[in-house]
């Protein structure tokens, strides 16, 4: 059984006296689309997430407090500059580990999207991958607002087809990251501004 003592401590997943928004963070995912899609290299220190950006734009987003969960693969090892620095940015790290076989973000992942079924807030999940869609689908409905935030063009297809879902990009939504990224991305008509190649 996987189980972090760190989450069982120091989290809450119940109501508290506003309603959360529980950013839940597959760092793992991320980091691979990031250095194996987009960077086609692993990236460097100044070329990842700002992940207080991400908990800043979920606050904002839908004006309520953000709570960061940030799940690692800490089976070879726990990173401990990375969790320093995610603690002082006030998320709850959850180190974790199992077989090699095991996906274990992915497990304590959908584990926690299961347990937030029963409670009352929302959810922002962090990640590309279609292993969430289920239990994505079923937090879906009102009052409870769910969103997944990814680089578009990578996010699993699946996540299109839920009604209801919201859907935002992590750098030109959550605008986590210093410089541009190089992307080609499908751009609404609406949003089209030739001056930001004719300059």
């Amino acid at each position: 059984m996987i189980r972090s003592e760190a989450f069982t401590k120091e989290t809450d997943l119940s109501a508290a006296d506003s309603r959360t928004t529980w950013v839940l963070v597959d760092g793992e995912n991320i980091d691979a689309t990031l250095g194996t899609s987009i960077l086609n290299r692993r990236p460097q220190p100044d070329e990842r997430p700002r992940w207080d950006r991400l908990l800043a734009f979920a606050g904002r987003e839908w004006a309520q407090p953000a709570r960061g969960v940030f799940f690692l693969n800490a089976s070879s090892g726990i990173p401990m500059a990375f969790v320093q620095a995610l603690k002082a940015m006030d998320y709850i790290v959850v180190p974790l580990s199992g077989e090699p076989d095991e996906k274990v973000v992915d497990i304590a992942i959908q584990r926690t999207l299961r347990a937030l079924d029963s409670r009352s807030a929302d959810v922002m999940l962090v990640s590309h991958d279609g292993d969430f869609i289920q239990d994505i689908a079923g937090l879906i409905g009102p009052p409870r607002r769910v969103g997944v935030v990814s680089f578009a063009e990578f996010r699993n297809i699946g996540f299109n087809s839920l009604a209801g879902l919201e859907k935002f990009d992590l750098e030109y939504d959550a605008r986590v990251f210093d410089a541009p990224l190089s992307r080609i991305r499908v751009i609404p008509i609406g949003e089209f501004d030739p001056t930001t190649f004719l300059d």
